[in-house]
């Protein structure tokens, strides 16, 4: 398990180079302070997720969590710990199994270009308004006062 002093050295780094936030002191309300607001607590969850590596649902967001550094380095832990129990559990079952199974069950890779026509969209073809059966069109749109 990491250090919960280790987590918020690495949650203090996090909001400044992600959210562009010096946080005073790892007790300082986030929310109170309005040092964090609606849009920032979204990228800070996305931040959490990628650099620490679990999800969140939205049904376990407790915002007492967030407030401060140390509740959010408290919720890291518990999560970290829970992730790295489950990874365990599947390095188990991975052993059991065996890698064979898991090369089997990858999907099938092919060059680019050689995918089946059906359903592949056309990416080399110039931008369009609609299609052949809209009545768009594509002439530009004339401003109030211009003439044709």
């Amino acid at each position: 398990m990491i250090d919960t002093n280790t987590i918020i050295r690495r949650l203090g780094a996090l909001f400044v180079e992600s959210l562009h936030i010096e946080v005073p002191s790892a007790d300082t309300d986030l929310f109170e302070t309005g040092i964090l607001d609606s849009l920032q607590l979204v990228e800070l969850l996305v931040q959490l997720e990628q650099r620490f590596g679990f999800k969140i649902k939205i049904d376990d967001i407790d915002l007492d969590d967030l407030r401060t550094l140390a509740g959010i380095a408290g919720l890291v832990a518990s999560r970290t710990t829970a992730a790295g129990s489950q990874m365990t559990r599947l390095s188990s079952l991975e052993v059991h199994h065996g890698a064979g199974e898991q090369e089997a069950s990858q999907p099938e890779l092919q060059p680019r270009g050689t995918e089946p026509r059906a359903g592949r969209a056309e990416t080399n073809r110039a931008p369009t308004i609609g299609s052949a059966r809209d009545s768009v069109s594509a002439e530009p749109v004339l401003r109030s006062g211009s003439v044709r």
